[in-house]
């Protein structure tokens, strides 16, 4: 099964494509044309053109390899698109339609048909029951769903079992002036899951990251494994905590699982777990921007006591260690204010000031500190350390992240320049806090993780 034509074709045909707006086959095909490459329109009963471009009856009818297939059609019809397509010699699929294994019985036996005809012919199938994907950085928008041409790229890969909830991930990291790699909403899973995108994922020079949303799998061992193996840092959020075991497989035919084992398993294969699809993209922004911590030592520096108390108090809470600077750390930062509220971990400024990214550079060199977590409230006659945090990451090879807040018309430019120099920038103490606990975390499960298999399947 080639993913690569999948995810990176060169080539486009819309199944059931329509000229006829607010049709699925229209708003499939509206976002499609953005793509670089050639994109074709078929359906049998199309006349004319749609978006510069003419129908054509058949993909069968298409002189050129198509490489994707975005299937708009109806789900009874799927399994013999996806025949056709494979006879046709496309790579890959995106099956939008839902009705199928989530819907039980007859939707199961629907589904079997259409892996059979995929299988027969090895196309690779995204979905059924999803909403597509969307790589920025190739104007790939292979999804139904409006405003997705606006998403600008980045490092993040978003695995999705839910298409609503990865379109919901890259439309607040849009809205927070971050951008992604690929967004894939996975769906009913019914060739292509966890187990074969993240692999593909981890060798994609775009992908410095990777973010999972996961609801339950059938081989749980499996997601674990790819996870376990894959050199890109990877982060995940396991839904179903409480009981939602109806509700969650009657979405995307998932079985929700036991969560404890699930977390556990996580954990032992290295990877950190978070709680909410906020904590999920941040810390995923956090390893995607940043040199890999060694440790799980937070140096934290703040211009607020109340914030950096609050930090404190959550990255312990989650595991992270706040350790003591060395001596001449603390000597130095003395030296640059004297009289500082705080010289010790968490250094404390009592405010912002001109020798404020000085302090910043001094914690950063200590060889105590694996992370650095920054706060600053915004103050428009200083702005922030921005010539300090240019490039101090790369220098002393470990995370710095920047947590801030102020009147978003202000600091506006000031947060760009730190985004456009690949700061992780957070607006509050607790998501910075979090950020850099998960960083944390990430070092301790990455150094601790067993070669053994965990002790139950999940």
């Amino acid at each position: 099964m080639n993913l690569q034509r999948l995810f990176r074709p060169e080539r486009i045909a819309v199944v059931g494509a329509s000229d006829t707006e607010g049709k699925l086959g229209y708003e499939a095909m509206a976002n499609a044309v953005e793509f670089d490459g050639r994109v074709y329109p078929v359906n049998p009963s199309g006349e004319g053109e749609v978006f510069g471009e003419p129908f054509v009856e058949s993909v069968t009818d298409i002189e050129e390899t198509i490489d994707l297939a975005l299937l708009a059609v109806p789900a009874h019809v799927v399994p013999d698109v996806v025949a056709e397509c494979g006879e046709a010699g496309v790579g890959g699929a995106v099956i939008y339609a839902g009705g199928f294994a989530e819907a039980g019985g007859e939707g199961e036996e629907l589904q079997e048909a259409v892996v059979a005809a995929a299988d027969e012919h090895d196309v690779a199938l995204l979905g059924p029951n999803t909403s597509g994907f969307v790589a920025p950085a190739s104007n790939l928008l292979a999804s139904f769903a409006g405003g997705v041409e606006r998403l600008r790229p980045g490092g993040v890969t978003i695995l999705a079992q839910s298409g609503g909830v990865a379109h919901q991930l890259a439309f607040s990291a849009h809205r927070e002036g971050r951008g992604i790699a690929t967004m894939v909403g996975l769906g009913n899973r019914a060739n292509v899951g966890f187990e074969e995108a993240i692999p593909y994922f981890d060798s994609d020079p775009n992908t410095d990251a990777i973010v999972l949303h996961v609801e339950g799998t059938d081989d749980g061992r499996a997601l674990l494994e790819a996870c376990r193996d894959s050199d890109t840092p990877v982060i995940a959020y396991k839904v179903g905590q409480a009981d939602v075991g109806d509700f969650a497989e009657s979405h995307t035919g998932a079985l929700t699982g036991d969560h404890a084992l699930y977390t556990a398993g996580f954990a032992q294969y290295g990877v950190p777990t978070v709680e909410s699809t906020t904590e999920l993209f941040d810390a995923g922004q956090a390893l995607a921007n940043s040199p890999e911590p060694e440790g799980a030592n937070v140096g934290v520096v703040t211009a607020q006591a109340g914030p950096g108390i609050i930090i404190a108090d959550r990255l312990q809470r989650a595991g992270a260690t706040l350790p003591d600077l060395a001596a001449d750390t603390q000597d130095e930062v003395g030296e640059i204010l004297p009289g500082i509220t705080y010289a010790e971990n968490p250094v404390d400024t009592g405010r912002p000031m001109p020798e404020f990214g000085d302090v910043v550079e001094a914690v950063a060199e200590d060889h105590n500190v694996d992370v650095v977590l920054v706060y600053e409230l915004f103050e428009e006659a200083l702005g922030f350390p921005q010539e300090t945090l240019d490039g101090l990451a790369e220098r002393v090879e470990k995370p710095v992240l920047f947590a801030t807040e102020g009147p978003a018309e202000s600091m506006a430019d000031d947060l760009d320049a730190l985004r456009e120099a690949d700061v992780p920038v957070f607006t509050s103490p607790e998501r910075g806090a979090d950020a850099a606990a998960a960083l944390a975390r990430y070092a301790t499960l990455d150094d601790a993780a067993a070669d053994e298999e965990v002790s139950a399947d999940v």
